[in-house]
C-alpha cells in the first residue's frame, strides 16, 4: 500500500523550478477568479444590465475576438521585450477590463470593458506561455505544460462552482458586482505575483539568418510548422471544443439526460483532467510524438463515437452513466494532446521567433473557440448525429497527417535513441 501510495505521489511530482510553480499557482488564483464570472456573463448582461441575448453574446465575443487580434503583435513583441512585463501589462488591463464590467450601465460600455479585458487577456496568456518556456529546461517543457493545465481546470472548476452558490443564494446586482470585482482583484494579484516572485529569464542568443529570416513570414515559410498547426486546430475543434460547447446542448436535446446530470458530465471530464494530467507526462514521455498524436486522435475518435448510442438509451441513469464515461475518455485524449503539443512548439521555434511560434499556438486555440461553436451549432441544426462520426472522421485524418510527419518532427525520444546522437563527433 505504501508502495502505491508513493508510486501516485511521485507521479505528481514535476521536479519544475520554484518560480514556475509560484507561477502556476498565480495562474490557478487568476483562472479561478475567471471562473467566477464565466457561467453567468450572459445571465448578468440580459437579466441584471437589460441588454438582449444577442447584444450580450456579441460582448462576450468581442472579448475573444480581441484576444485573438492582439496575439499576432503580442508574439513579436515577445521576441524583443521581457515576457515578463508583458504578463504585468496584460494581467493589470484585464483587471480593468473586467471591474469595469461591474459598473456597466449600456452597451457601449460593456462593449469597451470587452475589449480592454480581451486585450489583455490576449497579451498575457501568450506572454505567459513564453515566460514559462524560458523558465524550464527542454525535458520539463512537457511538465509545465501539464501543469498549467491543471492549474486552470483546477482555478476554473473552483470557481464556477463557488459562484454558482452566491448566485443562487442573491440573484441580484450586488452579486454579480462582487462576482466581476473579485475577478478583477485575482488578475491584479497575479499580476504582483509575476512582478515580485518571477525573475526576468535569461536572453538567450539565437541571431537569425538569411536562411531563417525574421518576423512572421519566416514563420510562414516554415511548412512543417504550418502542417502541424493545421491538423492540431482540427484535434482542437472536435477534441476539446465540440466536447466542451456542443455536447451539452446535444445531450439535452437528444439524449434523456437533464441538467443536473450534465453538470456531473462536465465535472468528471475536469476532475480526471486535474487528477491525471500530470502523471499522463510521464506516459506520454515513453512515446514518440507521432505516436502520442495519433493515439490522441484516436482516443478522441472514440470518444466522439461514444456520444451516438446516448441517444438510444431511454433511462436517465444509463445514460448520464455513459456520457460520464465519454467525457473521461475525452479527458484521456486532453491529457495526451496537450502535452505533446505545446512542447512540439517551444521545439521547433528557433529561439528569436519563439514569441511568434507561441502566438501562433495560442491563436489555434482562440480560432478553434470561435471554429468550434459555429461549425457544431450548424451541424446540431442540419444533421444532430454528424457532429460527432463527422468529427470522429475529422479526427483521423489530422491524426494520420501528424502520424505521416513521423521523423521530420523534432522528438526527444528519437533523439535519445539514436547512435548518431550518442556518437561522438568526429575529429
Amino acid at each position: 500500500m505504501n508502495r502505491r501510495v508513493s508510486n501516485l505521489i511521485a507521479g505528481w511530482r514535476t521536479g519544475l523550478p520554484r518560480p514556475v510553480l509560484i507561477l502556476q499557482a498565480g495562474s490557478a488564483l487568476s483562472y479561478f477568479g475567471y471562473g467566477l464570472i464565466l457561467p453567468f456573463e450572459i445571465i448578468y448582461l440580459h437579466q441584471i444590465r437589460g441588454f438582449s441575448t444577442s447584444t450580450a453574446g456579441l460582448v462576450l465575443a468581442a472579448t475573444m475576438g480581441t484576444a485573438a487580434i492582439v496575439t499576432p503583435p503580442t508574439g513579436a513583441l515577445l521576441d524583443r521585450y521581457s515576457a515578463k512585463a508583458i504578463v504585468v501589462a496584460g494581467s493589470l488591463a484585464s483587471a480593468v477590463g473586467y471591474a469595469g464590467f461591474a459598473f456597466v450601465d449600456l452597451p457601449w460600455q460593456a462593449f469597451a470593458c470587452s475589449i480592454v479585458s480581451g486585450a489583455g487577456l490576449g497579451a498575457a496568456q501568450t506572454a505567459n506561455r513564453v515566460l514559462i518556456i524560458t523558465l524550464v529546461k527542454r525535458e520539463q517543457r512537457a511538465a509545465s505544460v501539464a501543469l498549467g493545465r491543471v492549474a486552470g481546470n483546477f482555478g476554473l472548476g473552483l470557481g464556477a462552482t463557488a459562484a454558482g452558490f452566491l448566485v443562487a443564494s442573491a440573484q441580484v446586482l450586488s452579486s454579480f458586482q462582487a462576482l466581476y470585482v473579485f475577478d478583477a482583484a485575482t488578475y491584479a494579484a497575479f499580476a504582483l505575483i509575476v512582478l515580485a516572485a518571477v525573475p526576468i529569464p535569461r536572453a538567450v542568443t539565437d541571431a537569425p539568418t538569411d536562411a531563417n529570416g525574421t518576423g512572421y513570414r519566416a514563420v510562414a515559410r516554415d511548412r512543417l510548422f504550418l502542417t502541424v498547426i493545421a491538423a492540431n486546430l482540427v484535434l482542437i475543434v472536435v477534441g476539446h471544443v465540440f466536447f466542451s460547447n456542443i455536447l451539452a446542448p446535444f445531450a439535452a436535446t437528444h439524449t434523456s439526460v437533464g441538467p443536473a446530470a450534465i453538470g456531473i458530465i462536465f465535472l468528471a471530464n475536469t476532475s480526471f483532467v486535474v487528477i491525471a494530467q500530470l502523471p499522463a507526462v510521464r506516459v506520454v514521455a515513453r512515446m514518440r510524438r507521432s505516436h502520442g498524436f495519433a493515439a490522441a486522435s484516436a482516443i478522441f475518435a472514440v470518444s466522439l463515437l461514444g456520444v451516438l448510442p446516448a441517444t438510444l438509451i431511454h433511462s436517465e441513469l444509463a445514460a448520464t452513466i455513459l456520457l460520464g464515461g465519454v467525457a473521461i475518455v475525452f479527458a484521456i485524449g486532453e491529457c495526451v494532446h496537450t502535452v505533446v503539443l505545446g512542447p512540439l512548439v517551444a521545439d521547433m521555434a528557433p529561439a528569436h521567433l519563439l514569441g511568434r511560434y507561441l502566438s501562433v499556438l495560442g491563436l489555434t486555440f482562440t480560432v478553434s473557440l470561435a471554429l468550434g461553436p459555429a461549425i457544431g451549432g450548424l451541424l446540431l441544426q442540419t444533421s444532430p448525429d454528424a457532429v460527432w462520426w463527422g468529427g470522429a472522421l475529422a479526427a483521423v485524418l489530422a491524426g494520420a497527417v501528424l502520424f505521416r510527419l513521423g521523423g521530420r518532427i523534432p522528438d526527444p525520444l528519437r533523439e535519445a535513441q539514436s547512435p548518431l546522437a550518442a556518437a561522438p563527433a568526429a575529429e
